[in-house]
């Protein structure tokens, strides 16, 4: 590595408090009613997290961040399973009938049932075309047919909902928390490498823009700052999509805590004057 990818690392290290992130995601999910499951996907498997109780009713589905990705500035993490799981935390504060989580590729599930795995895929390929292929068909597996799916991404796995929702007709809305909306430009404002392996959001924010959606930064966010997602709208050119600045919130900052209320602002498309 001919430099120390600072931002990559603070993208990817969710650092603190659990010896167990297999035992904390459970502890997250029980309470929720979330069953943990397996998902085979043709590039990977997944393991998921869900309750779905009201097949007539939406489902909301949340995608993981970049987690564990870096054990030091310059050297990978062998396991990119996050440390605090704050796209599980969310996915466990939301009260909806039909509730389903993602994890990224090769966090939670066991090294050896996915023999891809290697730090690539958590380092410069997160965003790769195999990767948002496998993780759209984790989707697929969740939604029912003609059952509207409403996608939250925190963090890079804003990314990938943005990603995905531009390959699908059923997605009914897109909320992200600390979206890394244009990982160029993140990582330019980092003075770090570009990944030419990984898709960027921030090329297909035409495609999605008849989606209603809505775009949450921390206003002390110094990994993903506010003008990231300010960049995705202005990109859009509509006004189906919106940012909304958290006071107070930082990237790795207790969005658990402040999601019953965040999910009270509802996307919608906007009219023009």
């Amino acid at each position: 590595m001919s430099r120390p990818r600072a931002v990559l690392m603070m993208l990817g290290l969710i650092l603190g408090g659990c010896a167990d992130p297999g035992r904390h995601a459970d502890e997250l999910a029980q309470p929720a009613h979330l069953k943990r499951e397996l998902i085979t996907t043709d590039g990977f498997v997944l393991t998921g997290f869900s309750r779905r109780a009201s097949p007539g009713l939406p489902l909301t589905l949340y995608i993981e961040g970049d987690g564990h990705a870096w054990q030091t500035r310059n050297q990978p993490s062998v396991d990119p399973t996050p440390h605090k799981a704050l796209g599980l935390a969310l996915a466990a504060s939301d009260p909806a009938a039909n509730v389903a989580y993602v994890a990224r590729p090769c966090q939670f599930t066991p090294m050896q049932q996915n023999s891809r795995c290697s730090a690539a895929y958590w380092t410069d390929k997160r965003y790769a075309e195999d990767v948002v292929a496998a993780m759209n068909q984790a989707v697929t597996h969740y939604a029912s047919a003609g059952q509207p799916v409403h996608l939250v991404g925190y963090s890079g796995g804003g990314a990938l909902a943005v990603l995905i929702a531009a390959r699908r007709h059923d997605v009914a809305s897109i909320r992200t928390v600390a979206g890394n909306l244009d990982h160029a430009e993140v990582n330019r404002l980092h003075g770090v490498s570009p990944m030419p392996e990984s898709l960027n959001a921030m090329d297909v924010a035409r495609q999605v823009a008849s989606i209603p959606q809505i775009h949450f930064s921390g206003a002390d966010d110094r990994v993903v700052p506010p003008s990231i997602a300010q960049r995705f709208v202005k990109a859009s050119g509509t006004r189906c999509a919106a940012t909304y600045r958290v006071p107070g919130m930082a990237h790795e900052s207790d969005w658990q805590q402040r999601w019953p209320e965040l999910l009270g602002r509802i996307p919608i498309c906007t009219k023009g004057p």
